[in-house]
């Protein structure tokens, strides 16, 4: 499979999904749309057509406003019919601005509340060790959540028990809803500080599928404690007027907009 193709065709038709929504985070999806990408295409063990199957791997996505780009890429892998899409945050569509676990056939958790994803996270695997199941647990977290102690008291709880099936990945794209993360709360070094928490820390180009493939790799082989990827990654990827930009954290393409950005996709 041509990685960078498919997620060409994830960001536009999410691009597309969220002008029809009209409301919706963008900046986010784009900026994680190649790991979820690799993740769904390459690494993780899930079946369409069995989504609750027991040996399935799981994805928790804790920053739950950057579903945009799950919804797209479940749609890619046939979870649902594409089509579905255009549904995004309409009334009684499953397709929620924050996914809803019993309404999508492929969404493992609830989330909303940020800062709650790796303590979903923690339950999940601990819960298969304690099952002496092989499944591997996927977290995708963002990097603002890490302002809050929730997210700290998991990692701690994480190491303690050696939770070595987690895998963590941060979304480290230095932008929050009111800016930069160092202007409103600065987190400095997030290697540096999970390495304090005993965790085993890479750090990557989060839009290199090399880098990002061979993170993964290294992380399913740790074996004495939990792993975290810290993915440097770009708000917007892929469109040039969006990119860096926190202002386009929360609000959608207008008409104008989705064409210059679809034809910059081209």
């Amino acid at each position: 499979m041509d990685l960078k193709k498919n997620a060409l065709e994830i960001r536009k038709d999410m691009l597309i999904m969220l002008n029809k929504a009209g409301s919706g985070h963008t900046a986010g999806p784009l900026g994680m749309t190649d790991i979820f990408t690799y993740l769904y295409f390459n690494f993780l063990k899930v079946n369409p057509k069995k989504p609750l199957d027991p040996n399935r791997d799981y994805l928790i996505l804790s920053n739950g406003h950057i579903c945009p780009v799950q919804y797209t890429v479940l749609a890619h892998k046939g979870f649902f019919p594409k089509t579905h899409l255009a549904t995004l945050r309409k009334l009684s569509s499953p397709l929620q601005g924050h996914p809803h676990r019993t309404q999508l056939p492929g969404i493992e958790t609830t989330s909303g509340p940020l800062g709650s994803g790796i303590s979903q996270a923690c339950g999940v695997a601990l819960g298969l060790k304690l099952d002496k199941k092989p499944n591997r647990v996927v977290c995708i977290t963002s990097d603002g959540e890490h302002q809050e102690g929730n997210t700290w008291e998991a990692i701690l709880l994480a190491a303690k028990y050696k939770l070595n099936n987690l895998i963590v990945i941060v979304d480290r794209n230095k932008i929050q809803i009111d800016g930069n993360t160092e202007d409103i709360m600065p987190l400095g070094s997030l290697k540096d500080k999970y390495k304090a928490f005993e965790w085993s820390v890479q750090e990557i180009n989060g839009h290199d599928f090399e880098e990002i493939e061979k993170a993964l790799e290294k992380a399913d082989k740790i074996k004495t404690m939990p792993s975290v990827i810290v993915a440097n990654t770009t708000p917007g990827k892929g469109v040039k007027f969006m990119e860096d930009d926190y202002t386009w954290h929360g609000k959608t393409p207008s008409e104008d907009e989705l064409r210059e950005a679809l034809e910059e996709l081209k």
